[in-house]
């Protein structure tokens, strides 16, 4: 199976909002699955590009990787629009209401599963950048949809409300280092990466907590 017919990068752009500041930061979505069926990773900023790019096919679920606003700002018009559910982990759950505060999202916990077609791709629960963050592992494709956890360049920011650096470096270490080196990231913003070509970084980072 190919991961390039099978995974679809959306970008928008937007802000995103926490403890008081504003950021302006281009979002990558990703919509991935089959020509029948998909999920769609984040739910950025303005939801017709991604609509558009489902180009009419059953959605399975609009996944939220984290509730950073800029992650789920269009995540319960998405749902209507696209007759899916809103999946994220509870532990973010303070972060969506503060965005959306009258809509429900559907919990989602380590180990879940999630089919698009023929591609099964499994929750793998990685907080630090936030208590709720969650990667997406999709063995079939070698990829992994990192959201804000890991990027292009290293682990993902944990300097504001809800984020811990040793934390994410625990869920780096513990499950995404436990992938095949050859796993694509598929990140939050920025360019796609390899688990190998970040993980012989980890010591630097260490390094860098200090």
């Amino acid at each position: 199976m190919s991961a390039a017919n099978n995974i679809e990068r959306i970008v928008t752009s937007g802000t995103f909002e926490l403890d008081g500041g504003s950021w302006d930061v281009d979002n990558n979505i990703w919509v991935v699955g089959d020509e029948s069926d998909v999920v769609v990773f984040d739910a950025a900023h303005t939801a017709q590009p991604i609509i558009d790019a489902v180009r009419g096919r059953n959605v399975v679920a609009v996944v939220c990787t984290h509730g950073h606003n800029d992650h789920i700002t269009v995540a319960p018009e998405l749902g209507r629009a696209l007759d899916a559910p809103v999946l994220m982990h509870p532990a973010d759950d303070m972060l969506w209401r503060t965005t959306h505060p009258d809509s429900e999202f559907r919990s989602v916990e380590d180990g879940f599963v999630l089919r698009a077609g023929s591609v099964e791709i499994r929750a793998l629960h990685t907080p630090g950048h936030s208590p709720g963050s969650v990667c997406w592992f999709a063995p079939d494709l070698q990829a992994v949809f990192s959201g804000d956890t890991l990027f292009n360049g290293g682990p993902g920011a944990t300097g504001r409300s809800y984020s811990d650096f040793p934390t994410i470096l625990e869920s780096i270490s513990g499950r995404l280092g436990m992938l095949p080196g050859e796993t694509a990231v598929y990140t939050g913003h920025g360019d796609t990466t390899t688990i190998g070509d970040e993980i012989v970084h980890y010591d630097e980072w260490v390094a860098r907590g200090h």
